[in-house]
């Protein structure tokens, strides 16, 4: 891993560089606004590239015999892309008129992307920002054991040391404002999220409540963050800050989690953005949000109807209306005592199997991806724990991507005579069904099949005590 790391980063400091040599000094037309996206996929989980815009598919881009694609865009209007390889998925920036060739591993996604051609300086730098920020995470639970004042040096120094980076690149590469805004947010909102967090970690982590250890303009940093900026509403490093700051503010006066439910929490959520947010279509996408997590959450019908009815007087988008009731109606069908809709699983000899008549004692079913080694790594120790614990349980792991021989060789090393290794076919299909949004999601299932709890996930502390029911 970190072999992995030092190289990629030493590749995303000098590539940029050479690119600033290397580059030609091709002319355009003031009209013309084509674009080229070509690379090399290694290991890849699908014989295509989705490109989208936002939540638009623009196109299905298909790799050739040797894994590589070339596409040629007439027109791509300068901005923020995603392209996806199922389940992964990265943002690429787009100037006016730029070629860009990527190069990628799907075993080790993110730590791999490279890009060369024109415009690779910008997406190189924003790639090489996004490891750093994920080699924060592997540490960043430690952190939140420090005292206040060691937490915020920290925090604030390592923050001043990346803006220092970010400032340097920018003078180099010389990117436009719109490239800035996406780059700019990448960086501050990383280390905001952890300001966010700290409080209500370190008092999980350690029992202590340092709230009032806070210096009184703690969270003045809230008010740097642009709150309107439609662009950002699609963003993963904005989305993903909102949801944490919505969540800080909702667990504020409650850090044992016990007098306030899901439900007063999500709903203290609703009036937050109603209150903070102005414009109509950034708080409508994330009330939207806020409507999809509580129905992965709480599924109490009567707090449901309470819910909904706030919900639909702040937002005012109708037609997405309709798209939450019918999430809400398919998490309906997951309901206690239902059954698992039928879903496409082989077993290690690529036989069909039919889950349902594996189920003979209570279970729990958990899924992972391939691409996320290091959760599919910890749910199979926490199921092994959990089996030794409790031997009257069984559990069902379900790995939902990859190739048959590669998952086979994963989970060769997991052995336990109550742990049942499938896989699944058609992970969309089990997607929609099964509601599966997020990969830490886990079921408990009665010994006569019927559904226990539909979302859960399997490092709860409260699992054990669940099984136990």
């Amino acid at each position: 891993m970190y072999s992995t790391f030092l190289n990629t980063s030493i590749r995303y400091g000098i590539l940029p560089l050479l690119a600033l040599f290397c580059s030609c000094q091709q002319k355009f037309e003031t009209t013309d606004y084509s674009a080229h996206f070509s690379g090399e996929i290694q290991n890849p989980t699908a014989n295509y590239i989705l490109f989208f815009k936002d939540n638009m598919l623009l196109d299905t881009i298909f790799l050739d015999e040797n894994n590589h694609f070339e596409k040629k865009f007439d027109s791509l209007s300068p901005g923020l892309y995603i392209y996806r390889i199922n389940p992964e998925f990265q943002y690429v920036y787009f100037d006016k008129n730029d070629s860009l060739h990527l190069r990628l591993n799907s075993r080790d996604f993110d730590h791999s992307i490279i890009y060369s051609g024109r415009g690779s300086e910008k997406n190189n730098f924003l790639m090489n920002l996004t490891v750093k920020n994920l080699v924060d995470e592997s540490t960043r639970y430690e952190n939140y054991d420090l005292g206040v004042n060691q937490f915020m040096r920290f925090i604030d120094s390592t923050h001043a040391a990346r803006t220092t980076y970010y400032l340097r690149s920018k003078a180099i590469v010389d990117w436009g404002p719109e490239f800035d805004l996406y780059a700019k947010t990448k960086l501050d909102l990383h280390f905001y999220s952890q300001k966010e967090i700290y409080p209500i970690a370190h008092y999980v982590r350690t029992k202590e409540d340092i709230r009032d250890q806070l210096p009184t303009d703690y969270y003045s940093f809230r008010n740097k963050v642009d709150f309107n900026n439609e662009k950002l509403i699609r963003y993963s490093s904005f989305t993903k800050y909102l949801a944490i700051m919505l969540s800080s503010i909702s667990d504020e006066s409650d850090l044992d989690f016990d007098s306030q439910t899901k439900f007063d929490k999500n709903i203290t959520k609703l009036n937050v953005v109603d209150t903070l947010i102005r414009n109509e279509k950034v708080k409508n996408t994330i009330l939207d949000n806020i409507a999809l997590i509580y129905l992965l959450e709480d599924q109490n019908l009567n707090n449901n109807d309470k819910f909904f009815e706030r919900y639909f007087k702040l937002s005012t988008d109708t037609t997405q209306h309709q798209e939450i009731i019918k999430i809400q109606t398919a998490v309906q069908n997951l309901k206690y005592e239902n059954r698992l809709p039928k879903v496409e699983l082989v077993d290690l000899e690529e036989q069909a199997v039919d889950f349902k008549k594996l189920i003979r004692k209570k279970t729990l079913m958990f899924v992972w991806t391939k691409n996320g080694l290091a959760h599919a790594n910890a749910s199979h120790k926490r199921a092994l724990e959990l089996l030794e614990k409790l031997p009257d349980i069984q559990v069902i792991s379900v790995c939902i991507d990859g190739e048959h021989d590669e998952w086979r060789d994963l989970v060769s090393e997991y052995k336990h005579p109550n742990l049942i290794e499938l896989r699944c076919v058609d992970f969309n299909d089990m997607k929609d069904k099964w509601i599966i949004t997020k990969i830490q999601r886990s079921f408990i299932l009665h010994a006569d099949g019927s559904i226990q709890e539909a979302f859960v996930n399997i490092f709860d502390r409260n699992m054990e005590k669940l099984l136990a029911l």
